[in-house]
């Protein structure tokens, strides 16, 4: 198990004393250096890079689409429904993404399944499905799970900012979700709001 800096094994910490810092367009931290270490394959780093960075949720990976990457600008849009959230990768997500296309390419010429993620079994697929759930959890270590570390960002996030509107914009998600957060790394901020 790979260890987070801490007197014990932390992968979603409630305590202030033991957080660590995700610091998107610096390097990586320990934690994410250890378990990019863990992921073996370039597939199984970029799932973990946009969990652990970027806070994407695992059906958002399993859905997004080749098309929607577009390198140049560093930028991954996600589809929501009718609404689209834009990703800006840093460098460490950036260079996974570019080196994972070109393995794509490389490994599978005539694939013409839409999906960002393929598989052995989904590139070649006639009806383009998207990536089974079972095969993003490989490269995690035992017990973690790519929903923990999305949790873990957001959470940490909400530690280092405290606030509300800074994690909307940077993950997409709601007001009711991100005051969630914001209450759980702050308590005593939101102790006395009306329920």
């Amino acid at each position: 198990m790979i260890r987070s800096g801490c007197s014990r094994p932390s992968w979603s910490s409630q305590s202030n004393r033991c957080r660590r810092r995700w610091s998107v367009g610096a390097g990586p931290s320990d934690l994410l250096a250890g378990l990019l270490d863990h992921a073996a394959t370039l597939f199984a780093r970029l799932t973990v890079a946009l969990a652990a960075v970027h806070a994407v949720p695992v059906t958002e990976i399993r859905d997004a689409l080749t098309v929607d990457l577009n390198l140049a600008r560093g930028t991954l849009e996600l589809r929501r429904g009718l609404l689209r959230h834009t990703l800006y990768l840093e460098e460490l997500t950036h260079r996974l993404a570019a080196d994972w296309l070109t393995y794509r390419h490389r490994r599978w010429p005539a694939s013409l399944n839409p999906h960002l993620l393929v598989s052995q079994k989904t590139a070649l697929d006639p009806d383009l499905p998207a990536v089974n759930r079972n095969s993003l959890r490989i490269g995690l270590p035992d017990g973690l799970t790519l929903e923990k570390l999305r949790q873990d960002r957001i959470l940490d996030e909400a530690f280092a900012t405290g606030d509300p509107l800074k994690l909307m914009r940077l993950f997409g998600i709601t007001d009711v979700t991100a005051m969630r957060y914001v209450g759980a790394a702050y308590p005593e901020r939101t102790a006395k709001l009306p329920r």
